[in-house]
């Protein structure tokens, strides 16, 4: 079969090229008529989507289903998913750049089909939309904008987080037509929406609606160019006309002479405008120039793309679009360029013709851009026997040349075995190699995964050398939502065959199943995840409390641990709470080191920790809580009802508890006790340790209330000696100081007394007490009167043990000849001779 020359659909417009490439036939059935359809295609080659229009009436057949749906076919025909609609009378019908369906109903519902399988999210436009009525929408890459009966715009910019705000008002009269600007290419950065109203178009955004003052409408249609640098507008008088879309400049009219409207008015790449009606496309470009295909009495549909158009019919998909320069280049008739005498240098080997060789010594200085241009133009081409022969010329130049970096070769070799693949009727991805760059690999991959193509998905991730657990997981979590086997097959059949596969995660494919109503399958499935972070979460909102606590214990992460346990108390009753914890010696270390650490800033959950111990039957830890809440009270009587239910905690137990009970009565004892100094004296005893209430009533004076505390808490003489001396120093109570140097014998010694005396600021009282300190090492008298600023006691001390080296240096510190130095020399001079 003779291959067709690539110009063979080409149409010259103006001084440009454009060709109708053939993707599909057969498409549709017969019987099918596309007329009382709307139709909508998703971009780059996606999905198409068919609702019967509800504004036609149809006749009734009987073979037919008569309740309302919406199709979803491929291009090439095959139906993906029919959706059964109930929800009543659709005024939006569009899809996303990631091929999701959004379908909008008059009282502002939104559904967002993101699979092709018929799971779909569902909002509200709000802002009046129910009561007000939705009369269209517009669709762009993430986001749409719906006009309503009063004409207000209301715009969604995200469908995975929809927040939907109005645009400024445009102000009242009819909306001929409208449509809008994508934030991209925008320099506000907000979708503007263009409305023909009048004899003029307005311009509205998130803040302002402006008058863009032509006078050549009411218009039937606008549409504005891929890269929103332009807009087309057509009037009801039947002119097409071209301008900047900031309206700044007139750039061309076209006169269709049609008094019809057209039923598709949309752009041909960013070059040309298609204008199509019943069965006659027309393709318009630059300078008003014109080509035109017809369809044979065949209801077409057009589908924009970025880089041109789909033409659907019943029995064809066309694609229209400007031939690529690279395309250009090599086929057009009459061109010289190298690209094409490399071209015909290959066909020329074929036959064997010495012509071949010529052809490359004419084009050798430039074989470099033949070779690299036979490579852009073989992705550029839908037909893979030319595909082939271009980068049959390609691999012959190279073969030729000394160097060349093959990289973009081979490529384009892959990409084109990818492209080819999705592009067969089968699967029905008619992507160009343009759209191809735009939608990643990965997108087209997400594609296969909504089709269910697992096997190609596989192919195309390992050929390209691209991650495949996702793809594992998509057809897992497919499996689990629609197989017929029962669980354990299920599980059986999944685990098998992801079992030593990287990256896998079981927790998605078990959140699937336990989404499908599966509990057991998602319980089995999530013992296969290694990842404890992950089995965490799904096994909670399964109410599985207790397995996900073991899951986080046995995966030894506290952090994981606590936040189970928050979870868990914050849902269960107190006490479902901590019988989950009491069997689990770690939950329960950790939820008792949570309350003792309270809430960050020292104050500790006594209420958790009273629980916690009462339902472990910990009397003397829960005592020991009332203890310490006692401690923080600033009033006796509270702090007093503390202890007295600290102590009725261990009364039961008064054997094993002996010595923290009678430490508790001598804590209510005490609290008792400062109550009545409180009344009596300056306040601030309650709170205060024995030993700090005895210091502050030595310090305040009150000797006989300090022997009462004394005497009822057995304190220590020594402990009471040095109470004393602490609180006297406090004070600077030298007398009373004085007074109990007097007594023959200290029980804590007089070193103390030094001490004290010294750091207080009052040697001499302090050098008082050096006669009387016993069991000084050798020497450390003489310390002792230095520190006191006494050198002459300090020399006798030397001279009394006879230290000439101690002397000697306190002569040389003191000096000759002041009065300290002679008396030092006189001193030494009796013991030491000089």
């Amino acid at each position: 079969m003779e291959v067709a020359h690539p110009t063979a659909g080409w149409e010259q417009v103006g001084e440009r090229f454009y060709r109708k490439i053939q993707l599909y036939t057969e498409v549709f059935d017969q019987d099918l008529d596309l007329d009382n359809y709307i139709v909508a295609g998703a971009p780059y080659g996606g999905a198409v989507a068919l609702y019967r229009d509800e504004e036609k009436l149809v006749a009734f057949h009987p073979a037919k289903a008569s309740k309302p749906s919406i199709d979803i076919y491929s291009c090439a025909g095959k139906l993906v998913r029919s959706i059964p609609w109930d929800k009543g009378s659709v005024k939006g019908f569009g899809w996303s750049e990631d091929e999701k369906l959004l379908v909008v109903t008059a009282d502002g519902t939104v559904r967002c089909y993101y699979d092709l399988q018929g799971d779909f999210t569902q909002f509200s436009l709000g802002n009046g939309a129910e009561d007000l009525g939705v009369k269209s929408c517009k669709f762009y890459d993430h986001g749409m904008v719906a006009l309503l009966s009063n004409n207000a715009l209301v715009s969604v910019s995200s469908y995975d987080e929809p927040r939907p705000k109005l645009l400024a008002p445009p102000p009242e009269g009819d909306v001929h037509c409208w449509n809008l600007i994508p934030p991209a290419h925008t320099l506000s950065r907000s979708v503007e929406v263009l409305l023909s109203i009048g004899q003029t178009v307005y311009v509205s955004d998130a803040t302002e609606c402006e008058d863009r003052f032509l006078d050549i409408g009411p218009f039937t249609h606008i549409s504005v160019s891929p890269n929103g640098r332009f807009a087309a507008l057509y009037t009801t008088t039947g002119k097409a006309h071209v301008i900047t879309s900031d309206f700044q400049t007139r750039l061309s009219e076209h006169d269709s002479r049609s008094r019809i409207p057209p039923k598709y008015f949309e752009w041909c790449g960013n070059d040309a405008i298609v204008i199509a009606w019943e069965d006659e496309v027309d393709l318009v470009g630059p300078g008003g120039a014109l080509a035109r295909f017809y369809y044979n009495g065949s209801r077409v549909h057009l589908v924009p793309d970025y880089d041109g158009v789909r033409v659907i019919a019943n029995d064809t998909c066309d694609f229209l679009q400007k031939v690529p320069d690279v395309i250009e280049d090599v086929f057009r008739l009459g061109t010289d360029s190298p690209a094409s005498i490399l071209l015909d240098a290959v066909e020329q080997l074929e036959m064997q013709s010495p012509k071949a060789d010529d052809n490359i010594q004419l084009i050798r200085p430039h074989l470099v851009e033949a070779v690299d241009t036979c490579v852009n133009a073989a992705g550029q081409e839908f037909n893979i026997h030319w595909q082939k022969q271009l980068l049959k010329a390609a691999s012959f130049g190279k073969s030729v040349l000394d160097i060349y970096n093959s990289d973009d070769f081979v490529d384009m070799c892959e990409t084109l075995r990818v492209l080819n693949a999705v592009r067969f009727f089968e699967i029905g991805l008619p992507l160009s190699y343009e759209q191809y760059q735009r939608l990643s690999p990965s997108g087209l991959i997400a594609r296969l995964l909504n089709r269910h193509e697992y096997l190609l998905a596989l192919r195309v991730a390992g050929y390209l050398r691209l991650p495949t657990d996702k793809i594992y997981v998509h057809w897992a979590s497919t499996k689990v939502r629609v197989g017929s086997e029962d669980d354990d097959a299920i599980c059986r059949k999944v685990v098998e065959k992801l079992s030593g596969k990287p990256g896998i995660s079981f927790e998605a494919i078990a959140r699937a199943a336990y989404d499908e109503g599966r509990g057991r399958l998602a319980t089995e499935l999530l013992n296969h995840e290694p990842r404890a972070g992950r089995q965490v979460p799904l096994l909670l909102s399964m109410e599985e409390d207790e397995l996900a606590l073991d899951k986080a214990i046995e995966s030894g992460d506290t952090d994981l641990v606590y936040f189970v346990l928050h979870q868990l108390k914050r849902k269960l009753p107190p006490a479902g709470f901590f019988r989950a914890i009491n069997s689990r010696p770690i939950a329960t270390a950790l939820v008792e080191a949570s309350a003792r650490e309270g809430d960050g800033d020292g104050h500790e959950d006594t209420a958790l920790l009273k629980d916690l111990y009462y339902q472990d039957d910990r009397r003397l830890d829960g005592a020991a809580v009332f203890v310490r809440e006692a401690l923080r009270q600033p009033e006796s009587r509270t702090a007093g009802d503390k202890l007295e239910l600290a102590t009725k905690l261990l009364a039961d137990n008064s054997k094993e508890n002996a010595f923290e009970l009678s430490a508790l009565k001598e804590a209510a004892t005490l609290l008792k006790m400062q109550a009545v100094l409180d009344r009596g004296q300056a306040g601030g005893f309650t709170g205060l340790s024995v030993n700090e209430t005895l210091f502050k009533l030595i310090r305040i004076g009150d000797s006989r209330g300090a022997k009462r505390i004394q005497s009822e808490f057995k304190v220590p003489e020594k402990v009471a000696w040095w109470i004393r001396l602490q609180a006297l120093v406090a004070k600077r109570d030298w007398v009373e100081i004085e007074e109990m140097s007097r007594a023959r014998k200290s029980p804590i010694g007089w070193e103390p007394f030094f001490n004290q005396t010294l750091q207080a600021g009052n040697p001499k009282l302090a050098a008082a007490f050096i006669p009387k300190c016993t069991g000084l090492e050798a020497g450390q008298a003489i310390t002792m009167y230095e520190k006191c600023g006494m050198p002459v006691k300090a020399a006798e001390e030397a001279v009394k043990i006879k230290d000439a080296e101690s002397w000697a240096k306190l002569l040389e510190t003191a000096g000759r000849n002041t009065a300290d130095g002679r008396e030092i020399e006189r001193l030494g001079q009796l013991v030491f001779k000089r």
